[in-house]
């Protein structure tokens, strides 16, 4: 069993550590904060005999093997850095950094360092997202895609207040795009590779980034349209459409449902299956497996995906001026 750590104390790192407890193949070994108070009842909250608020005496720990990082997106490369050259594996949170140059340094130093880097992101770890991807000729050639993520977020009200939420804020690498549009954009990906032609075209918020936005992937013979937003709400399904039939997925994530329909006949056929409720179990247990049997097709396979991602949403920024504070 792999001793885990965690850097951040919201929502998120509660979900991955119940998640990383019911994969029964990581253990709990410390949580960090920079308030003691947070890292201290977080500790005692999953029995955690070590909280820290030195960041640098926990990526000493010779005890720990994984830490798992929730922090704001403009510092996941500097932390993962820390960990990786203290030959720690890494499992950052989705975006993994914030663009290309951060991401290829990071898996540079994690190879030199003989340890693995992990972008969390629990869609495509699910077994709903493997039976997509295994049926998606039923749908026969492709033809087009609309993948929507559009969930008002519960810091835009203290933003039209004036305030500058970590993620609708430049300065921590913020945006729509980055922090739910690569939900749909790691499906697409994963689905139907990387595009050849990428456009975006944003609403951008005073801050300098996005707060919605619609993400155009040309393929050869479809387009996928992925619509992210953090400003307002849908109930829209993600539809995939072919020439003989359309898979409906109920949301991009969690991948709860999925139903396809015949052209022809248009009949409603269920593929998916049960899930387990705290859906980031899939994602700990593809990680610690590649860790623990160290296998490094798989890992290379994801580490495709999230260049692939990465690149895009980088390229997207490019089109419409979007600059990270990092970049400056």
């Amino acid at each position: 069993m792999l001793n885990f750590a965690t850097i951040g104390t919201g929502w998120i790192t509660q979900s991955f550590i119940q998640a990383a407890l019911e994969s029964k193949q990581l253990r709990l070994a410390g949580v960090y904060s920079r308030s003691a108070e947070k890292a201290k009842q977080l500790a005692d909250t999953y029995h955690s005999l070590h909280y820290y608020t030195d960041i640098t005496e926990m990526a000493a720990n010779p005890e720990i093997d994984v830490v798992y990082i929730a922090s704001p997106n403009s510092v996941h490369f500097k932390q993962a850095l820390l960990f990786l050259k203290n030959k720690k594996h890494v499992i950052c949170e989705k975006p993994i950094c914030s663009n290309m140059a951060e991401l290829e340094e990071a898996y540079r130093t994690a190879e030199e360092n003989g340890v693995y880097l992990f972008e969390a992101i629990r869609n495509i770890h699910t077994p709903n997202f493997q039976i997509l991807k295994k049926k998606l000729d039923w749908a026969g050639p492709l033809r087009s895609a609309m993948l929507p993520y559009i969930q008002y977020s519960s810091r835009y009200d203290a933003f039209l207040k004036g305030e500058n939420p970590n993620v609708f804020s430049a300065e921590y690498s913020g945006g729509a795009l980055v922090d739910l549009g690569v939900y749909p954009l790691f499906l697409a990906v994963g689905l139907f590779g990387e595009p050849e032609k990428v456009s975006y075209h944003p609403v951008l918020l005073r801050t300098g980034v996005d707060g919605s936005g619609t993400l155009v992937l040309q393929y050869d013979g479809f387009v996928c349209t992925i619509l992210c937003s953090k400003v307002s709400h849908s109930v829209l399904p993600c539809e995939i459409h072919g020439e003989k039939g359309t898979f409906v997925l109920a949301d991009a994530a969690p991948i709860s449902e999925i139903t396809f329909y015949d052209s022809h006949t248009k009949n409603p056929q269920v593929l998916s299956t049960a899930q387990e409720a705290k859906d980031m179990v899939y994602e700990c247990r593809t990680f610690a497996t590649i860790i623990e049997a160290k296998d490094d097709l798989q890992y290379e396979s994801l580490k495709k995906w999230s260049k692939a991602v990465l690149r895009i949403t980088e390229e997207a920024r490019r089109q419409n001026g979007i600059v990270f504070k990092v970049e400056v």
